[in-house]
């Protein structure tokens, strides 16, 4: 009678255990060739170890498109998890718009999505986690303003259409340069350089030959615009001629930055993204509240402060720690 008390016991001290549920989250980047996207899977791969750590049964995947600019292989990777049954989506949307159909449907079929870096013309998504980039172009406009002493001309190289991230920095830079200094020409801003350095190289060298002689100041709203542009520069013989302010980190721009060739970066937190939007996923599948939107951060980086241990995340993510 002992025994089957005991036995009885322990099969309800079990049964919770063996009835844990396993989680199984896709992380789909909008790219995977950029030194951003992999600072977003670090963060991701710190927030699976620590839940892990926790007693969580979490299996984190990682996939997204080569490029950023393929959006028809970013739905199909979304379909295709979505038609496997994951637990969750942790999704960077390539386009505001192109994007609503297939996270709409992962929400119908009870799949939950997580924002993170851009947004989407949606209101599915549980939360939103990005640096607000709007005001991240404002800084950029202030700045790059500030250091032209309010005259001047200015060039803004924008990325691609449809892409929220980078449109807003777009728009938050533009709306702080005619507002606040109305000294200072806007010479281009609706060009795009495209998602890798090659394409924006050629767009930068088209707005070089064209207003080379005329430009004071130059602002790229990414990785690859900047890159491109930083390389262009270079090849013109106007590196660190000309004021030159760009967003997002990156060993090429912070190598500029180093040299005198590039003025500032606006600095994102990619890791924070990758870290918090799988958190966000694991509470939203334990049916914990998530906030709506999350602000990651932004810092505006100089030669003068590169090595401040305050930017320390913003600039040298940890990224070996996790991605080995």
């Amino acid at each position: 009678m002992k025994l089957s008390w005991f036995t009885a016991l322990a099969a309800l001290v079990a049964a919770p255990l063996a009835a844990a549920e396993a989680y199984k989250i896709a992380v789909i980047p909008k790219g995977t060739t950029h030194e951003f996207w992999n600072a977003i899977h670090a963060g991701a791969r710190k927030a699976e170890r620590e839940l892990k750590a926790e007693g969580v049964n979490l299996q984190v995947i990682w996939k997204g498109p080569l490029r950023e600019d393929d959006r028809e292989q970013q739905i199909q990777v979304v379909e295709n998890f979505v038609g496997q049954r994951l637990s969750g989506l942790v999704l960077a949307p390539l386009d505001r718009r192109g994007l609503v159909a297939p996270v709409e449907t992962a929400v119908r079929a009870k799949i939950p999505v997580v924002l993170i870096d851009s947004d989407l013309d949606s209101k599915a998504p549980a939360s939103f986690v990005a640096t607000d980039n709007r005001e991240g172009g404002r800084i950029a406009a202030r700045e790059l303003g500030r250091m032209l002493g309010g005259k001047g001309n200015v060039i803004m190289l924008r990325l691609q259409v449809g892409s929220a991230s980078t449109e807003a920095r777009e728009e938050g830079f533009l709306e702080v340069m005619r507002k606040d200094f109305p000294g200072i020409k806007l010479l281009s801003t609706d060009q795009h350089g495209g998602v890798t350095r090659d394409t924006a190289k050629r767009a930068s060298e088209n707005l070089l030959n064209r207003f080379g002689r005329q430009v004071n100041g130059i602002f790229c709203c990414n990785e690859s615009t900047g890159v491109g542009m930083l390389l262009a520069l270079r090849d013109a013989g106007l590196a660190g001629k000309v004021r030159f302010v760009a967003f997002d980190t990156g060993e090429s721009l912070i190598a500029g930055l180093r040299s005198g060739h590039v003025d500032g970066l606006v600095a994102q937190n990619p890791m924070r993204m990758g870290y918090l939007g799988v958190k966000h996923m694991v509470d939203v599948l334990r049916g914990r509240p998530v906030p709506a939107r999350v602000d990651t951060g932004v810092g505006f980086v100089t030669r003068a402060n590169l090595d401040a241990p305050e930017l320390a995340e913003f600039v040298r993510p940890p990224l070996d720690q996790y991605l080995k």
